[in-house]
């Protein structure tokens, strides 16, 4: 009699689970958990003790997962004023982009392969070979920073530019600023007060130079063969690594990868002295600051109707050079002296003793070679932003109040250029600059 008392409770219990998951379903919930606790009638204990095989009841458990609303990701909003990077002091070596732990790291690991006589594994560009995903990137980079100095060189027609001809200050605007931050030669006669000039593309674009070598894995440069090497702007140099072929700069292009073993070269390929090429002055001419667009006269203004659409052309040149380089530097290797400005595009620096930094005179010239940044190879440059154009000039009781932006934003902006959202913090422009009165009662 207790058997069939049984079997008749569990049979009920289970229609009652069946039902209970048809009614359920009819809500549109379609995930369902059904959990059994077992449970003997002639051993009552409670539902937390050791479960023994007899009833059954059911629970269900419900997930609302089809009413559930999905997903809004919501955006950060910008804040509204952002501090320029801190530069770093000329007296202390730069921080490593990279944490030095890692690096140590790395070095024990390429030393244990070693020592066990194992070679190192390495893939493109590393090994000497080209990344054909990178080379579109290289030529994509190299056509927008052409488009770049042009446009640049004919807004200096419309916007004018200053340059101190003590200090590397630059200013973009009707008028030199007042701002008594000059720590040139001879700034305490003049109380820091800068000394302006007629500014060029140069003074905008910083120009970053470092030696073309045609074998980036060959003989490295001394001291006593630099006058062999050529000098070009490193983000070209950068490119003609990437697969950018330059007749009058050729590259070697290797089609068997190069084998190492920790830190020695066991298969190079052999040494292949660079073609002899006549290369004649035009060579660079599209490409440096320097030699073609050093003035104004060598390129002709823009009309007063393209001024907008010039000033527009040329922020977006300057956005595409900086995220292509960023995206090159992910792969290929790029060195820079931790003291100095020096940089370097390939596996490892050179050996001309010419830096001048700080100690220099314990590493006998040498430069303190660390992995680069952005910055370094394609720096922003950046200058005081000003909000009226033709108002009166910056001073220097009210520098806490200015913003900054990067010297071509300034300039493409003050030309009628839309500013771009990232820029606007650090421009501050939300920021109300009060009258000469008003600035000493701010708190």
């Amino acid at each position: 009699m207790l058997q069939q008392y049984s079997s008749s409770v569990s049979n009920s219990c289970s229609r009652d689970s069946h039902l209970c998951s048809v009614f359920l379903h009819s809500w549109g919930l379609k995930e369902l958990q059904v959990a059994t606790f077992n449970f003997n009638p002639l051993r009552p204990k409670p539902f937390c003790d050791r479960p023994s095989t007899s009833m059954s009841f059911c629970c269900v458990c419900i997930h609302e997962n089809h009413h559930r609303s999905p997903r809004v990701r919501r955006r950060k909003p910008l804040p509204q004023n952002v501090d320029l990077p801190t530069q770093w002091p000329k007296k202390k070596k730069k921080p490593y982009p990279i944490p030095f732990k890692k690096i140590k790291e790395a070095g024990r690991a390429d030393k244990k392969l070693a020592e066990k006589g194992i070679e190192k594994p390495l893939e493109p560009p590393k090994n000497g070979l080209l990344v054909p995903s990178l080379v579109p990137v290289a030529y994509k980079v190299l056509n927008a920073w052409k488009l770049l100095i042009k446009g640049v060189a004919k807004l200096l027609h419309v916007v004018p530019v200053y340059a101190c001809s003590i200090c590397p200050e630059v200013h973009v605007g009707q008028a030199g600023n007042q701002i008594q931050d000059c720590n040139g030669t001879g700034n305490v006669l003049r109380r820091s007060f800068h000394k302006w000039m007629k500014g060029s593309v140069s003074d905008i674009l910083v120009p970053i130079e470092s030696y073309h070598m045609y074998d980036p894995f060959g003989r490295r440069i001394k001291h006593e063969t630099r006058f062999k090497y050529d000098r070009i702007p490193a983000l070209v140099e950068l490119c003609i690594q990437a697969g950018v072929e330059i007749p009058e700069y050729p590259s070697r292009r290797r089609s068997k990868a190069v084998r190492m073993i920790g830190r020695k070269m066991i298969d190079l390929g052999g040494f292949v002295d660079e073609p002899k090429i006549c290369r004649s002055g035009d060579a660079l001419a599209e490409l440096d600051t320097y030699r073609c667009y050093s003035e104004q006269g060598n390129t002709p203004p823009a009309s007063a109707s393209d001024v907008r659409q010039v000033a527009e052309d040329t922020l977006e040149a300057y956005e595409e050079v900086r995220s292509g380089v960023a995206t090159l530097m992910k792969k290929y290797t790029v060195k820079a002296c931790g003291y100095c400005p020096e940089v370097h595009v390939g596996p490892c620096g050179h050996n001309v003793k010419l830096c001048g930094a700080f100690k220099h005179q314990w590493r006998d010239g040498k430069h303190g070679w660390q992995d680069a940044t952005v910055d370094e190879v394609f720096p922003p440059n950046y200058v005081w932003h000003v909000k009226e154009v033709g108002g009166s000039p910056l001073r220097g009781s009210l520098r806490r109040f200015y913003g900054k932006a990067p010297a071509v934003v300034e300039l493409c902006v003050q030309a009628g250029a839309k500013i771009p959202a990232k820029y606007k913090p650090m421009m501050r422009r939300d920021i109300v600059i009060p009258d000469g009165e008003e600035a000493s009662l701010v708190a």
